[in-house]
């Protein structure tokens, strides 16, 4: 029989062991003016001159990536006229709600159709009023497109001649399959054409044999065309033959200026696994601030070693799903019940401007930002931000960083970039936003991965994030 001094070593010793096994799980972020950024007012807002990084422009599989609306974009300001901020958040708000239809609803919308690669990143409008655009080549000859790129959809679309339905104005002269040596329609009865179902949401439909498909987004926006295959090049020494897309013939809505959509989802008509065999499932991105270029790489070529990572998982069949258990704010772990994550979920998109987080969380992350800007005046809030401030009276500003950790104990800091939207030098505004309930899923926004390199590998079902991509 132990005795009672035994026995009193004993529950000592238990009660160590317990503590060090939760001291172990539980991450914790030392506290320390490394937890604080000194932000320049003047790097809020835009530069109107273009400053190109190198950061993916030499790899195999690369494209140069830009913001649709900045310096570097080539569009005519005349077709694609800069958003007032109310646009901005109208259309991101339909990008949400088009996501939350997808998680939810298989509904058909209206059909009026008859009878290893980088490419460089830059950012566009609707779908999502801050998507990032590439530039690749469809046909024989080689006709350039510029496009939206997005992780939020499967299959890629382009307008097409002869327009059947209505085209919308777009940059470059609309593609016409009539004129290219490589493009072939698919007919209605092939398995390719079957899959259209779980690519777009829709059923196919079937017009003299060839197979039609049919996407509707949250703004009221759809395309309707024939399901073809083409030649696709995103360099001179990347090609994928036989790539498979739609043909857009009546394409309606808030769509300017781009000439289609670059589907990266997880669906197998995606480019990802389209192009599976030549890059292996893995292509990576870095989204610039809009007076500078980013990339979008295919391939596992160049990754660094920096990069975090955490396991991703498949929602609403092709969405990214992240597991994120908590919010640092300054270094200090903001009080969160780790079962309000759970119960929303979270995706990370890269067509969602504005991170939205469960109401509950974002409360608690608002109330904790506050209180370490309180040397900062409030001003009113201007739409979805609540907490905005006036900086018109300071040159610089001292910001507590804004960390995440996501499943797998995988802590990332948020970029600088990513903190604030600024409107104007009186209105700098929290770059968050909650959502109406718990329920509703959180999405892991554009503008807190601006600058990062964000590598999707989805044979290792992983998601990895580095800081300092574009540079």
């Amino acid at each position: 029989m132990s005795s009672p001094t035994s026995l009193i070593l004993l529950l000592c010793s238990l009660s160590l062991y317990i503590f060090l096994v939760a001291a172990r799980n539980e991450f914790v972020v030392e506290t320390s003016e490394d937890n604080y950024h000194t932000l320049r007012l003047t790097s809020l807002f835009p530069s109107s001159i273009c400053n190109p990084s190198n950061k993916g422009d030499k790899k195999r599989g690369s494209l140069e990536v830009v913001h649709k609306h900045g310096p570097c974009s080539k569009f005519n300001k005349d077709i694609v006229k800069p958003l007032t901020i109310e646009e901005i958040i109208t259309q991101d708000q339909s990008r949400v709600n088009s996501l939350r239809a997808k998680l939810t609803t298989n509904t058909s919308k209206q059909e009026t159709l008859d009878s290893k690669t980088t490419l460089p990143a830059k950012s566009g409008s609707t779908l999502g009023s801050g998507n990032y655009i590439v530039t690749v080549g469809f046909g024989t000859p080689k006709k350039d497109l510029t496009l939206i790129f997005d992780t939020g959809s499967d299959l890629t679309w382009i307008q097409c001649q002869p327009c059947a339905g209505e085209c919308y104005n777009q940059q470059e002269p609309i593609f016409d399959p009539s004129m290219s040596t490589t493009y072939t329609n698919i007919s209605c009865t092939s398995t390719e054409c079957s899959g259209l179902a779980s690519a777009t949401r829709n059923r196919p439909r079937c017009i003299s044999s060839t197979c039609v498909y049919s996407i509707g987004y949250g703004d009221g926006s759809f395309t309707i065309g024939f399901f073809g295959k083409e030649k696709l090049t995103l360099s001179s020494k990347d090609v994928v033959d036989n790539f498979y897309f739609g043909c857009g013939q009546d394409n309606e809505g808030l769509f300017r200026g781009f000439a289609g959509l670059l589907g990266l989802g997880q669906d197998k008509l995606s480019i990802v696994s389209q192009a599976a065999n030549k890059y292996g499932k893995v292509f990576s991105y870095c989204l610039p601030t809009s007076s500078s270029t980013g990339y979008l790489t295919f391939g596992n070529s160049g990754t660094s070693s920096k990069v975090k990572y955490t396991p991703f998982t498949t929602i609403g069949g092709s969405l990214y799903g992240l597991e994120l258990v908590s919010i640092y704010v300054g270094g200090t772990k903001v009080p969160i019940s780790p079962t309000v994550f759970k119960t929303s979920g979270m995706i990370i998109d890269s067509g969602t401007v504005i991170t939205r987080l469960p109401h509950t969380a974002y409360s608690a992350l608002r109330d904790a930002f506050r209180a370490q800007m309180a040397e900062y005046p409030l001003t009113i809030p201007l739409a979805i931000f609540d907490t905005c401030y006036d900086f018109s009276n300071y040159q610089t500003v001292r910001v507590p960083k804004i960390g995440v950790l996501w499943g797998k104990n995988t802590y990332v800091d948020v970029p600088l970039s990513g903190i604030f939207i600024a409107f104007d030098i009186s209105q700098v505004c929290l770059a968050f936003a909650g959502n109406d309930d718990d329920n509703h899923i959180g999405i892991w926004g554009n503008t807190q991965q601006k600058t990062m390199a964000v590598v999707y590998n989805l044979g290792a079902r992983k998601i990895g994030f580095a800081s300092g991509g574009c540079a």
